[in-house]
């Protein structure tokens, strides 16, 4: 049986606004991050991914910073990724989509030729970064107001 939806690179401007409407819906109005910072002038560089419903719903975005644009978040170094903004929908909670969307990204870095994906997790999340291979490093610091800590894997 297939997945009730899949996961694609958003390509397109309808792509991108799904996946920007999926990260208001989850940091802005759940978690209380102002809008004004939740989206910044990474986004116009980052490779977004969506997860979306057959009839086109969607139901969970990340994005994935490399280059230049990923140095400040992984310590300069231009071989290591950065994972970031990773959202799901409430309703789609559960199915698998959250995974789905970190082994998306994780195969555009590849694909960049990255040896490795940095993320800034918040610590409430620990665990599910920690079951997808993700290792934490450094001290706990609040980002939006929310503790997170720093996690590596290695592709």
């Amino acid at each position: 049986m297939s997945a009730p939806y899949t996961v694609r690179i958003a390509e397109d401007p309808a792509d991108r606004e799904a996946c920007f409407a999926v990260r208001k819906e989850v940091f802005v109005v759940e978690q209380g991050v102002p809008q004004e910072i939740e989206y910044d002038a990474y986004d116009a560089a980052a490779v977004h991914v969506l997860a979306a419903r057959e009839d086109g719903v969607p139901l969970g975005t990340g994005r994935l910073l490399h280059g230049e644009a990923a140095a400040g978040k992984t310590g300069g170094d231009a071989s290591v990724g950065s994972l970031g903004r990773l959202a799901v929908a409430r309703a789609a909670r559960g199915l698998g989509v959250g995974v789905a969307l970190v082994r998306a990204i994780e195969d555009a870095a590849r694909a960049r030729g990255l040896a490795a994906v940095d993320l800034h997790a918040q610590t409430q999340a620990l665990g599910f970064y920690e079951r997808l291979g993700y290792e934490a490093y450094g001290p706990e610091f609040p980002d939006a107001g929310i503790p997170h800590r720093a996690m590596r894997r290695v592709l």
